[in-house]
């Protein structure tokens, strides 16, 4: 008889080997990333030194720098150079009336730079409001209004649309040797201006553009030539447009066809 064959594992079988550690080359590694994280601290120490100074630059004349420099030293009170959050420091500066665009740069080793721009005031809003080029309300209670300032009223949150049709209204009348003081839209929609000779255009509701462009090109003249005796010109008509003059008669130019609001 044979005997039973003994069991033998195949080398696939065999019992994986445990890779031996490198102790040595572990310990480089560690004591290496610690020295360079040691060293980054260091560094960071070095540099993110306490804010000392406040250097404020632009061109100021309703903005006071040493407001800006205030509002900057309350927000950054113990912070370091590295630490300060910039963002936050632009946003405590824009709390300060008429100012419109910030710049925060850090200055080493102990200092930030700020750049401030002022707003450009376009036009009034209402009693004491003030409105920038770009027909934004950035002040609602200003006190010392400019008096050259074109005067703009509206329904509450129409200061965007007023400011623009102004801006483009104002632009067009420049051109033509006439200035605009004021321009409205009231509760239903319709709109008027005023020129700087007392004359008041009223252009209704409905088709505002076709009506300007048509004061342009047929009633400028008139206003131009006869402005001080002319108290409104009404272009909401069909066809053409009313003068109201001033004083007792009342005499009609350019009208043909019935009122459309």
């Amino acid at each position: 008889m044979f005997g039973r064959p003994k069991n033998r594992r195949k080398p696939s079988e065999a019992r994986a080997r445990v890779p031996a550690i490198d102790w040595r080359r572990l310990g480089l590694t560690v004591g290496a990333l610690a020295a360079i994280a040691a060293a980054v601290s260091a560094v960071s120490w070095a540099f993110d030194q306490p804010i000392e100074t406040v250097a404020v630059t632009g061109r100021f004349q309703r903005v006071a720098p040493v407001d800006v420099e205030r509002v900057v030293k309350e927000k950054v009170h113990g912070a370091g150079l590295l630490s300060v959050d910039l963002a936050a420091v632009r946003h405590a500066i824009h709390t300060l009336t008429w100012v419109d665009a910030v710049s925060v740069q850090r200055a080493w080793p102990r200092g930030l730079n700020v750049l401030v721009i002022e707003q450009t005031a376009a036009a009034r809003w209402g009693e004491r409001g003030l409105l920038n080029t770009r027909g934004e309300l950035f002040d609602s209670d200003e006190p010392h209004i400019p008096p050259e300032l074109a005067q703009l009223a509206g329904p509450d949150g129409k200061e965007s649309l007023v400011a623009q049709r102004y801006l483009a209204t104002e632009g067009r009348l420049s051109q033509a040797g006439l200035r605009l003081t004021a321009m409205r839209l009231d509760a239903r929609g319709a709109w008027e201006f005023d020129l700087a000779n007392g004359v008041t255009v009223r252009l209704g509701r409905r088709q505002v553009d076709e009506r300007f462009e048509k004061f342009m090109n047929t009633a400028l003249k008139i206003v131009t030539q006869r402005g001080e005796d002319i108290a409104h010109v009404d272009m909401r008509y069909t066809n053409g447009f009313a003068i109201g003059w001033r004083g007792n008669a009342a005499r009609a130019a350019g009208r043909d066809g019935g009122h459309d609001a």
